[in-house]
């Protein structure tokens, strides 16, 4: 299945900006994969994070989430981000399984930009991940 993407607008191209930035902050000694991401809140505030790998490779954290946690733990408000931008050294940049999870999770309806074929599109964050696990599936 294909992901529709939208072209960015500068307000998404602005956001990429500090993921490329946050990717400087990367610890990837084993990978050397710098990833980025940053998230925007509706009052125009942005938390960044940047990929951890670890020796035991399981205890490794992707950018996305790292951002997320760091959100959480200064105390904002999660339900007001608005978009979210990824930056990876390479062409392809969309988030790991385990990041759309968290992501769907937290925002379903913000906006996300990535690359996709080396072209920087936006997309929902709740088309990533189709049939998510979401916190309505434990009142199953």
């Amino acid at each position: 299945m294909s992901l529709a993407r939208r072209t960015p607008s500068d307000a998404h191209r602005a956001l990429h900006d500090h993921a490329v930035a946050a990717q400087a902050h990367a610890y990837v000694p084993y990978s050397r994969f710098r990833v980025g991401a940053a998230l925007q809140f509706a009052d125009g505030s942005v938390v960044t994070g940047c990929n951890v790998e670890n020796a035991a490779y399981s205890m490794a954290i992707c950018a996305e989430r790292t951002a997320v946690v760091r959100s959480i733990a200064e105390g904002r408000d999660i339900t007001s981000v608005t978009a979210i931008a990824v930056a990876v050294d390479g062409a392809e940049g969309p988030p790991c399984g385990a990041c759309r999870q968290m992501l769907v999770e937290f925002f379903p309806d913000a906006e996300i930009a990535f690359t996709t074929g080396g072209e920087l599109g936006v997309a929902q964050v709740r088309d990533l991940l189709p049939a998510a696990f979401i916190p309505e599936s434990l009142d199953a």
